[in-house]
């Protein structure tokens, strides 16, 4: 039963934290847009796709595309920042979603320019951004993302835990990762 309920936590988590960091990213885009006078004409979450954010009228190029990554980091650190204060029960899962997010918003910003495909790497040096600034976004995001999750894999049934994990952390993790799947999914079903 220990393996089982580790497996769950830890698919169940990584899903969740891949949703979610979606849409905190696309929520950075939407409030840069929205504080800049953009249009959003469309946002795309659904758990089958890569997230974008739609413009029709767009100001501040820059400032939009900045806003996803940069937002799609802060958020989730301050969330960990205020379950620490907090000290709320399981805080490793907002630590390893906070590490998650730099990681996934690093890579993709710091090394993203190398693909020319229209995504935000490439709207940022299209619109202005040097290379070097991409890549020293990743340079700083990712270490600080792997060293959010150094030493928790513990708490996810690793190493010396032997498979065991808080079956209330599981539980809430498979809750989490159904309710915004599924939401995503009813949202464009509409």
């Amino acid at each position: 039963m220990n393996r089982l309920s580790q497996i769950l936590l830890i698919v169940t988590f990584i899903g969740f934290s891949w949703l979610a960091m979606q849409v905190a990213h696309e929520l950075g885009h939407v409030l840069v847009a929205r504080l800049t006078g953009a249009e959003v004409t469309k946002v795309a979450l659904h758990p089958l796709i890569i997230s974008r954010t739609d413009l029709a009228e767009n100001p501040r190029p820059l400032a939009v595309v900045w806003g996803g990554p940069i937002f799609g980091v802060v958020l989730p650190l301050s969330l960990f920042g205020l379950a620490l204060v907090c000290r709320l029960p399981g805080r490793y899962l907002f630590r390893f979603f906070a590490g998650f997010c730099s990681v996934a918003n690093g890579v993709y910003i710091g090394t993203g320019w190398l693909v020319n495909d229209e995504a935000d790497p490439w709207v940022m040096t299209e619109n202005g951004s040097p290379v070097w600034l991409l890549v020293l976004f990743g340079v700083f995001t990712v270490p600080l993302g792997l060293y959010l999750w150094h030493r928790q894999g513990a708490y996810f049934g690793l190493a010396e835990a032997g498979g065991k994990v808080n079956m209330k952390a599981t539980l809430m993790s498979a809750a989490l990762f159904v309710a915004l799947a599924g939401a995503e999914v009813l949202r464009n079903v509409r």
